[in-house]
């Protein structure tokens, strides 16, 4: 778009005409100029009263132009862009998930996970373009001894040890890992984000819905991808690098000091109802908890099913006796012969311990 101001002849213009209606000219621009400013001024005041008295307890006005402003330009971590860079797909899409000490633990939900992958149909393949994030260096360190793909997040904080639903240090690690996906959108790469107690059991990718910018799995699925009552979670979601997504990641993570209680998953609760994200043109849809299912709300069909989440489940012991179980559900599902897993219908024999 042209500079008006610098790349053109002003001479042309009729303001600097020359001759007796100069003054007439002026006076004219002057009035257009007041009413625009008048118009200008009235749309902020009306933008503030409306997000003021919004019902929703939508964020004020100054937040969102924050978080709109273009994305930054800095230089990017050169391990993170390696490590991105050697496990990407060939469309620039990684596999991302998050590690800290507790998790990380030999027999814990990291090596649980890791399996899922290996006894999973056809998804043993992903592993190699897994990206596992680590918060310590204990995690780091553990990481390394069995995966190739690592990548140590300093942030500062010791994020060593389990962190409790909703304590302070809980909702510091959720909030950080938003602005670090945020980066990774802004560094061209697309991502699948999974929780470290989810169970990958068929490629998720041939149930994603190929025109959505975001697609975030449920606790709670309405039978409606479109339906914005549906209750995501975070845990799981497939999200493009796009000019739109990025711009969501920053309006997400900015609009944390308006609830500064809620964790990332009731905001975004709060803020999927803004017209600012469907102005901007986002494309959101819910995935089905018949191929992505948890304990909330179970997949029913094995012959389906894509991941199993660990949610609706408090306390790291809890997860790691149900989601053995889980496994071994599944293994006995896949050594039934092949006409007997069409035919059959088992059903998962969890939650136990997370009842």
């Amino acid at each position: 778009m042209k500079d008006w101001a610098t790349g053109g002849d002003t001479t042309k213009l009729p303001w600097n005409s020359g001759g007796g209606g100069s003054g007439s000219h002026h006076a004219l621009v002057r009035k257009v100029m007041h009413i625009s400013l008048f118009i200008v001024g009235f749309a902020f005041l009306w933008m503030f009263l409306y997000n003021s008295a919004s019902p929703l307890g939508f964020p004020v006005i100054s937040n969102y132009f924050n978080a709109v402003l273009p994305p930054s330009k800095g230089e990017y971590d050169p391990k993170l862009e390696k490590v991105l860079r050697s496990a990407s797909m060939e469309n620039k899409t990684v596999i991302l998930t998050t590690l800290n000490d507790a998790w990380a633990e030999p027999g814990s939900i990291f090596d649980l996970f890791l399996e899922s992958f290996k006894v999973g149909k056809h998804t043993e393949k992903f592993l190699r373009h897994l990206v596992v994030i680590t918060w310590d260096e204990k995690a780091h360190a553990r990481c390394t001894q069995v995966h190739p793909h690592c990548y140590r997040l300093e942030t500062g904080d010791n994020f060593t040890s389990e962190a409790f639903f909703m304590t302070p240090r809980y909702l510091q690690m959720m909030w950080k890992r938003i602005d670090f996906l945020r980066t990774v959108l802004e560094m061209g790469y697309s991502f699948v984000f999974t929780d470290t107690d989810i169970m990958w059991f068929r490629d998720p990718f041939k149930r994603f819905h190929e025109e959505a910018d975001f697609q975030i799995a449920c606790d709670f699925f309405q039978g409606n991808s479109y339906d914005m009552k549906n209750l995501p979670n975070g845990g799981f979601n497939y999200v493009k690098s796009n000019n739109r997504t990025i711009w969501f990641y920053r309006f997400w993570y900015n609009s944390r000091t308006v609830y500064p209680k809620l964790h990332d998953q009731d905001v975004l609760n709060k803020i999927k109802w803004h017209p600012f994200i469907s102005n901007v043109g986002l494309k959101i849809r819910f995935l089905s908890t018949d191929y992505y299912g948890g304990f909330c709300q179970p997949s029913k069909d094995f012959n389906e099913v894509c991941t199993m989440h660990a949610n609706c489940c408090i306390g790291l012991d809890n997860k790691i006796i149900d989601l053995k179980i889980m496994l071994g559900d599944w293994k006995n599902y896949m050594a039934l012969p092949q006409d007997q897993r069409e035919t059959s219908r088992p059903s998962w024999s969890v939650p136990q311990s997370c009842r």
